[in-house]
């Protein structure tokens, strides 16, 4: 995974979202507790176990998937550096808590049916609910062909996604289905989670055209003229963080 040259610089609830569901993966996998992971229909609803939400809501149940949970986490940062971390963490509290309560709905709707008895464990609340703005406010900034098929700097996101997404098949397709819509519904304000600054406004910061000094600036440094004016689009005209940005693209 790589940190780029700002690393969490600007993303403090990143930072701690990230941690937490690190040591909580590795404490419950020391313990050989992992398994224990997962909210189920047997242990919230009937036995009334709620704590079991919130380990269930951050910590990994294996390697693979935490290791592609935390690279999406750490590379969605980048919405806490557009918004700011205020406004983040009222994203990543929403999605928490919308996800997890449809989770539980569901787990009392399916309850007779034997379709499934608990839900895989991890953070896909709030990782796939940042798809939403992912698909829709982050541009691509480079193209290439891999064997014939096209690819994007974008695409190695939604492969991580992909494989997060069925890394349990149904245990793990239900949190992740329910974190798109908890991401669609804030990008919707249904609720009024967020304030409008205007009919138009997405709940990202408008995206505004880099002045032509600091295209050039990232020029000089030896990136592409287009990348580097898409780069900070998507930096909201942060220098720094367009660095990161095109840094990171080269690295795929």
């Amino acid at each position: 995974m790589q940190g780029g040259v700002s690393g969490f610089q600007n993303a403090p609830v990143t930072r701690a979202v990230v941690l937490t569901s690190g040591l909580l993966s590795v404490v419950f996998s020391a313990q050989r507790r992992s398994r224990a992971l997962g909210i189920s229909y047997q242990d919230i609803i009937k036995n009334f176990r709620l704590w079991k939400i919130f380990p269930s809501v951050f910590a990994f149940q294996s390697t693979p998937e935490l290791m592609f949970g935390l690279y999406l986490l750490y590379y969605f940062r980048v919405f806490e550096r557009q918004i700011g971390s205020n406004k983040y963490s009222v994203f990543c509290l929403f999605s928490i808590t919308v996800s997890s309560l449809l989770e539980v709905l569901s787990l009392v709707l399916l309850k007779d049916t034997n379709y499934i008895s608990s839900l895989a464990s991890g953070p896909y609340g709030l990782m796939f609910a940042s798809f939403v703005p992912f698909f829709l406010d982050i541009p691509v900034t480079s193209r290439f062909r891999i064997f014939g098929l096209n690819f994007s700097d974008k695409s190695f996101i939604y492969l991580a996604g992909l494989q997060l997404l069925l890394s349990s098949w149904k245990r793990s397709l239900i949190p992740g289905v329910f974190g798109l819509v908890a991401g669609s519904l804030y990008r919707l304000n249904v609720f009024g989670i967020r304030k409008m600054k205007n009919q138009s406004s997405t709940g990202f910061a408008p995206i505004v055209e880099p002045p032509e000094s600091s295209v050039a600036m990232l020029v000089s440094m030896g990136f592409d003229g287009n990348a580097a004016r898409q780069a900070l689009m998507r930096a909201r005209n942060d220098i720094n963080a367009a660095t990161n940005i095109l840094l990171e693209s080269q690295s795929h």
